[in-house]
């Protein structure tokens, strides 16, 4: 097994530290770095940006040829740490300790540490791992003037205003975040525009693991409820299935037999992890698909409606109506002004 000794954690020293030990490609944009390896020692990239106020995401999606370990120091006033795994699975341990702390596909995690103390990440070879690290700076007792920023206040919900120890909470299995990855991943746009999209989803997604430990704190006896990792992998294999083909007529008969789930885990695990029922998702799915046709092709109100699955054009004219606050036809008459106007 090799180890990586990362002596910063600031996003510029730690990468500068990656790309000496990996090698492969990397490339700065404004306070965006990302490593591109395809060599011997693995395959994918790791990804890291900092924003205003002591804010940082770090991103691995990396597949190792050998079994690897990333130890990284931590400063005085150690961070605290928001983790996603939205693939595979990692280890992670404190110091110098044998016992190992997994996060699995799909799981949250909160770490905070003691002050200077280290971090282990373990990598398995041959297994493609996509982990997502917010890191929050902490604000020292003599930073007054930082008492009312957003680290703060994460800070006092965390800590209580006691002092760091080294802790980890693995949490439970969740979708939506997954979701903002994947729009993460998905961003095109170059500059302040690209900036300022990453940041935003970076917050949604900090908003989604504060909300996720909240939530596991009220239900401490069933985190997961009755559904286990390969069932949850499967309600996120078809909740894939219904966001590329939403002009299907999907029945729950037909999704329970695709996924192997029963009923009550199928609709267990879109309430766990969406929010909503299965039939409420895919009206969803189906609203959000309609409005990008409706703004972005030529197609009238009537080929909108059937081409993504509704057979009524009154029904969807009331539910567009009621997420949008405006009738279908006033959406796409404003879209014809702007074009018209531009």
């Amino acid at each position: 097994m090799t180890t990586i000794n990362l002596s910063s954690a600031a996003i510029k020293n730690m990468f500068q530290q990656l790309h000496q030990n990996f090698g492969g490609s990397l490339d700065v944009n404004v306070k965006e770095h990302i490593l591109t390896l395809d060599n011997e020692l693995g395959r994918g990239h790791i990804r890291g940006i900092t924003f205003k106020g002591g804010i940082s995401y770090l991103e691995f999606d990396m597949e190792f040829a050998n079994d690897f370990t990333i130890r990284t120091g931590c400063e005085e006033n150690a961070p605290i740490c928001f983790a996603y795994c939205s693939g595979g699975r990692i280890a992670h341990s404190f110091n110098d300790e044998t016992k190992k702390n997994v996060l699995e596909n799909f799981q949250t995690g909160i770490l905070t540490n003691e002050s200077n103390a280290s971090n282990v990440l373990y990598f398995q070879k041959d297994v493609r791992v996509k982990t997502s690290l917010i890191v929050v700076r902490t604000v020292a007792s003599n930073e007054t003037a930082k008492k009312n920023g957003l680290n703060y206040r994460l800070q006092e919900l965390m800590l209580k205003g006691k002092p760091a120890q080294n802790t980890i909470y693995i949490g439970s299995y969740n979708l939506k975040i997954a979701d903002q990855i994947a729009q993460l991943k998905a961003i095109k746009q170059e500059g302040i525009v690209r900036s300022l999209l990453i940041e935003g989803l970076v917050h949604m997604i900090l908003a989604l693991e504060v909300q996720q430990h909240t939530d596991d704190l009220k239900n401490r006896e069933n985190q997961t409820g009755s559904l286990n990792t390969r069932e949850m992998e499967a309600v996120k294999d078809i909740s894939d299935f219904v966001h590329n083909y939403p002009e299907r007529q999907l029945s729950i008969s037909e999704l329970c037999r695709k996924s192997g789930l029963s009923p009550c885990k199928l609709q267990e695990g879109f309430k766990l992890m969406h929010g909503t029922t299965v039939t409420d998702y895919i009206r969803e799915v189906r609203i959000a698909k309609a409005e990008e046709l409706i703004k972005n092709t030529d197609l009238n109100i009537s080929e909108v409606v059937y081409s993504i699955g509704f057979t009524s054009r009154s029904y969807f004219s009331k539910i567009f109506r009621n997420k949008y606050n405006c009738s279908p036809k006033q959406y796409k008459d404003k879209q014809n002004v702007m074009a018209a106007s531009a």
